[in-house]
């Protein structure tokens, strides 16, 4: 099974057994109900890394939604630079020796 589907029906457990956590410790009077939000969006980042994590693992492209949809085709490779410097670079001078004195 991909890692991405497993984490993704993991997500409804995690937060019923979050939801249970904290009804025990607000029935011990730990933590009540309004302090406990963080942790609900510690919760969802962790599973959102989560997921981005095993996507780029796995070739950075979703599974179709649903049994037999169709899967979109990977986008062509480029072939342009990516880098910060241009690939020609051209000088203020004309000179054989790339600008430099």
């Amino acid at each position: 099974m991909n890692r991405y589907i497993l984490i993704r029906r993991l997500r409804g457990p995690a937060f019923l057994l979050l939801v249970g956590v904290n009804a025990l410790l607000a029935q011990s009077h730990i933590l009540g109900w309004s302090r406990s939000w963080p942790f609900y969006l510690i919760l969802a980042g962790v599973l959102a890394l989560a997921e981005r994590a095993a996507l780029a693992t796995d070739g950075g492209m979703m599974p179709p939604p649903y049994p037999g949809a169709p899967v979109p085709a990977a986008p062509p490779p480029t072939t342009e630079s990516a880098s910060i410097v241009p690939a020609h670079s051209h000088d203020f001078s004309d000179d054989s020796n790339g600008g430099q004195s």
